[in-house]
């Protein structure tokens, strides 16, 4: 990544990594990544807006070449992502201050071994004076970490909200002019780290909106020069109902749980849902995550091993309770060879969704018409739920 004005004054440094797979070993990266800092010149001090990954710190370095004097590196979030290259940037500038929260001072003086004399403290409201220009500070916390903090640069309204908006794309463009691109990246991004905290999220959305801003600098993905396109998007993802969606992710084994799958999809659409099916033995994880933005029900598909259900749902349940999509029903199907409970810990997995449970269909073995019946009774119990909450 080249060093890119998005103002007079005002650039964007960073990373392009575009060979990165995996995100603390778990979020998929379809479309790699970018670690972006910022550095704000005013007519008297100069800060940067973060920093990048250690192990990247050599290219940080390399965009710094040219300045000679460096006032603030400020810390939004103490991640290493953000924050790894920080120790190298106070010994290569010994004039710098790290300006963050206290709880993000706190994380950084004991996980990166800073000493404390460089440190300085802001808050909500609490501003720097560049000259000419001025950096005040938002807390932000949740978004993803207790400590993350928002910088607002007045005199250009622009905001730099570190993780808040970002998405996980490596592309060569400045801006996020290619709407569908970074909307599909925006998403997944925002299911596997913002998700479970969308009511905190919902909050900062109302600081956003009275800023106003001209422009939002997140730490990861494209600039939005058009704002009001990702706070859209995020309004609808945290805030609004879910949608006339089912989700159904489910493994089969012998033929059984798929069976019943494909009855349960077939119900749904004849009562105008809409469904995505997932087979868990070959989808995407990246996928699961992105559907449980707008899904309304969650039906779990598993089969049972030996008294157990199977591992691949069990994670899939692990990974939905994780990330604590904004569901209104749950349910299952299942199929077992000689323990009828050894389905039933998938539904105890999921103590994180304030959703309705509604009672699954489990089948001994091959479903029998009977079962396939009880089925379609759970077709159409979950229209009806859909129905009655005025979903779209």
């Amino acid at each position: 990544m080249k060093p890119r004005d998005i103002a007079a004054g005002v650039t964007r440094l960073g990373v392009i990594d575009w060979d990165a797979e995996l995100f603390d070993a778990f979020v998929p990266l379809p479309e790699g990544t970018s670690y972006n800092c910022y550095l704000v010149r005013g007519n008297a001090k100069t800060a940067l807006v973060d920093t990048v990954e250690e192990e990247h710190a050599a290219v940080l370095f390399a965009q710094l070449a040219g300045l000679e004097r460096l006032d603030y590196v400020i810390s939004l979030h103490a991640e290493q992502d953000h924050s790894g290259s920080i120790p190298q940037v106070l010994a290569r500038f010994p004039e710098a201050r790290l300006v963050g929260s206290k709880k993000s001072l706190n994380v950084l003086a004991g996980h990166l071994d800073i000493s404390r004399d460089r440190l300085d403290r802001v808050g909500e409201g609490d501003s720097l004076d560049l000259g000419g220009r001025t950096l005040r500070f938002l807390d932000t916390p949740w978004v993803h970490w207790p400590e993350t903090m928002s910088a607002w640069l007045e005199e250009d309204r622009i905001l730099f909200p570190c993780d808040l908006f970002g998405s996980h794309l490596a592309c060569s463009d400045l801006y996020a002019d290619d709407r569908a691109r970074v909307y599909r990246e925006a998403k997944l991004y925002y299911a596997h780290i913002m998700m479970p905290f969308r009511a905190q999220v919902a909050r900062h959305l109302e600081k956003v909106r009275a800023l106003n801003p001209a422009q939002i600098a997140p730490s990861h993905g494209p600039v939005y020069r058009e704002p009001g396109f990702i706070v859209a998007a995020y309004d609808d993802w945290a805030v609004q109902p879910p949608r006339n969606l089912a989700m159904v992710p489910f493994v089969s084994m012998h033929g059984s749980v798929r069976r019943m799958v494909d009855r349960l999809v077939d119900g749904l659409v004849d009562h105008g849902l809409r469904v995505e099916r997932l087979d868990l033995s070959s989808s995407d994880p990246g996928v699961l995550a992105s559907a449980l933005v707008d899904a309304a029900t969650i039906v779990l598909g598993a089969p049972a091993v030996l008294d157990a259900p199977h591992p691949l749902a069990a994670g899939a349940a692990y990974t939905i309770n994780l990330l604590k999509p904004k569901a209104r029903f749950v349910s299952c199907l299942g199929s077992y060879g000689w323990t009828k409970t050894a389905v039933d810990p998938l539904l105890a997995m999921l103590p994180n969704l304030s959703a309705e449970v509604i009672p699954p269909v489990i089948a001994r073995g091959r479903p029998t018409e009977a079962d396939l019946a009880a089925v379609d009774a759970l077709a159409s119990t979950i229209a009806e739920r859909h129905a009655a909450a005025g979903l779209k």
